[in-house]
């Protein structure tokens, strides 16, 4: 990955809440957050809010998300809120802590290791499989996903970047034709878009393009010990482009909110 971020978005909630989010930014430590307009489900904003304040580095590891500013920014019951923050601490997004409220998670080097080394062997078995079951039609599909992936990365919203290589690697693995192997990939893949987010300088990709159109190539001339090793080689060079140590952020709640 050449240019940075992300990933893709998580699933969306099951719950539902009502509120609708009609005010302007609120005076918080929230300046991470923007509200997001629209009527619907306020729960999925809120937690698309969050989400999304993570993969653009507006929300760094350890920013405090205290319930009565999310309430106050939204326009939401706390009920509401503790229902949203449970769905983001599910999703390893978030950290709840006893009497301390919650905060953006900040993963340890021993998680993120142990994160991308079941990755790294997820990602072999599926692109192996791949080799074995794909179509030519399923090598066309895969051509388009790099050309918009190549074109992604001309735009300077690089969760949009995060976007288009998480669409590629679970088009790959879905190739595998392992439902059950693909969805625990599925939950590793977001993540490892978050660690990534949070922690690879900016400017970066959240994949090498050249490296995913080496992995098509090998798919499609059936090199399945090729394949597996350049997934594997892409994966290493990832995880070693992760700087988990960032400086603390010294901008004021204006310059978060864009206001200064």
């Amino acid at each position: 990955m050449t240019k940075q971020t992300a990933s893709a978005a998580p699933r969306k909630s099951a719950a539902s809440g009502r509120g609708k989010a009609t005010r302007g930014p609120a005076k918080t430590d929230m300046g991470g957050i923007a509200p997001v307009d629209g009527s619907g489900d306020v729960e999925q904003r809120i937690y698309q809010s969050v989400f999304d304040g993570v993969l653009n580095q507006r929300l760094p590891p350890g920013t405090k998300l205290p319930e009565p500013a999310l309430c106050d920014l939204f326009g939401v019951s706390r009920a509401v809120v503790r229902k949203v923050l449970q769905r983001l601490e599910h999703d390893h997004i978030i950290e709840l802590r006893p009497n301390r409220g919650a905060v953006i998670a900040a993963p340890t080097p021993e998680e993120t290791r142990k994160i991308f080394e079941a990755r790294r062997a997820l990602e072999a078995a599926l692109v192996e499989l791949a080799v074995k079951r794909h179509s030519g039609k399923d090598i066309d599909e895969l051509h388009a996903l790099l050309r918009q992936e190549e074109e992604a990365m001309s735009n300077a919203y690089q969760p949009a970047w995060a976007q288009t290589a998480r669409n590629f690697h679970l088009r790959v693995a879905a190739l595998g034709g392992n439902p059950i192997l693909l969805g625990y990939l599925t939950e590793l893949i977001s993540r490892c878009s978050l660690i990534v987010a949070l922690y690879e300088p900016a400017g970066n990709a959240a994949c090498e393009h050249e490296e995913h159109c080496d992995i098509v190539d090998a798919i499609s001339k059936g090199d399945a010990a090729r394949a597996v090793a350049a997934m594997n080689a892409h994966l290493v060079g990832l995880e070693d482009r992760i700087c988990l140590e960032r400086p603390s952020s010294v901008k004021t709640l204006a310059q978060m909110l864009n206001l200064a």
